[in-house]
């Protein structure tokens, strides 16, 4: 039996895409930017499939740019705000940010750039009062992520947005995690910037987009072509752009029934590992993503050595279940997660981090033998009785 919960990491491309991509491939392979009929058939799709991911957050169809994936979206929105400055100015982020956002930010900062870093609660939550207070006269970005990738945190995206909204100041949020899982309305929710990837909702890798609200001006990364309203110079991936519009498609018309589905199932896997004592869940169980399962090893400060996330992923690996030691882009890494220590865990329990999470290919007998070879795998590597270190 093979289970796979990395849903968060990757999903594997729904078979309608792959048809999709098929057809692209054989028919629709022209450069879009091309006049004649190869290349206008090509740019035809491509109009499509923004239309379609458009649908899925409610937006302007001319105000979704496509990328190469989630990590150039959110960059584009960072360096293509920051860039519209000659000074240096002031932009404000969570202690939470996926990579692609805390990198980009990093680099402002050896800039001269003024960075301020909204601290989170224990369950990864932003308190909207800590980013009124941190707005300052040069304040130009808020960056707040939308769903946290590695703890399952949903943050108050309409407060938050809200608040700056009403001083002038763009708002982007990273929502890789949530697009295509949770209702997004773009014309309701007060957003600026907002960031999708492909490959979270089953389309394939090497497709993004970054809504832009009209009227917000952005510097472009790359120069070129002028392709995607001059915003995003380079060929556009065709295959990939298209299979993106039809996940968007797909997700948009199931999440009525699916979203519900993986809430049950994710509070079903909470509750089948409710009695370890080896384990202490992470993130909100109130304001969390709906397919997202993730948990702190309790380590035994005298057994030696301390179990890490990455050795529950081997040992489920070995028994032929897919999981993650948080962040699919940091779970390589031994090293502390930046997340759990931004979140008031201790180092030692911060190396202990995991996170499950569920789709569509998910079952209740997945959960059910998961929770089972997870609480035999604890067991065995520590029998001694646990002693409470995630904190």
């Amino acid at each position: 039996m093979q289970i796979y919960l990395d849903y968060s990491a990757t999903t594997p491309p729904r078979r309608e895409v792959i048809t999709a991509l098929q057809e692209v491939l054989t028919q629709q392979w022209g450069n879009p930017s091309s006049l004649h009929e190869w290349g206008q058939r090509s740019a035809t799709v491509v109009e499509r499939a923004r239309m379609q991911v458009a649908r899925l957050i409610n937006a302007p169809a001319d105000s979704v740019i496509f990328t190469s994936g989630g990590t150039e979206a959110d960059n584009l929105a960072i360096m293509g705000v920051a860039q519209r400055y000659r000074w240096p100015q002031h932009i404000i982020i969570s202690s939470i940010e996926h990579s692609a956002i805390a990198q980009p930010v990093n680099l402002l900062e050896q800039w001269g750039w003024e960075v301020t870093r909204l601290p989170v609660d224990s369950q990864g939550r932003v308190n909207p009062s800590d980013l009124e207070a941190a707005l300052q006269p040069n304040t130009v970005l808020v960056s707040i992520i939308y769903g946290q990738s590695e703890v399952g945190t949903l943050q108050p995206i309409d407060a938050l947005g809200q608040i700056t909204r009403d001083r002038g100041i763009l708002f982007h949020t990273d929502a890789v995690q949530v697009a295509g899982r949770l209702s997004i309305d773009v014309q309701q929710l007060p957003v600026d910037l907002l960031s999708m990837s492909s490959h979270k909702i089953y389309g394939v890798q090497g497709a993004g987009a970054l809504y832009i609200r009209p009227g917000v001006e952005l510097v472009p990364l790359l120069s070129g072509g002028g392709q995607e309203l001059k915003l995003r110079s380079g060929t556009q991936a065709v295959p990939a752009i298209v299979g993106f519009g039809l996940a968007a498609e797909l997700a948009e018309a199931e999440m009525v029934t699916e979203t519900p589905r993986l809430i049950k199932l994710r509070d079903r896997l909470f509750e089948q590992l409710a009695d370890t004592p080896y384990l202490k869940p992470t993130g909100s169980r109130l304001h969390r993503l709906p397919h997202h399962v993730s948990f702190c090893i309790n380590n035994n400060p005298a057994c030696s050595p301390a179990v890490t996330g990455k050795t529950m992923v081997r040992q489920l690996n070995l028994a032929g279940i897919g999981i993650s030691a948080g962040s699919a882009c940091n779970s390589g890494k031994l090293s502390p997660s930046p997340i759990l220590l931004a979140m008031g865990y201790s180092e030692s329990a911060a190396l202990g981090g995991i996170r499950l999470t569920l789709g569509r290919d998910t079952t209740e007998a997945d959960v059910d033998w998961t929770a089972m070879v997870l609480k035999q795998v604890l067991e065995r590597l520590m029998p001694e009785p646990a002693l409470s270190c995630c904190a």
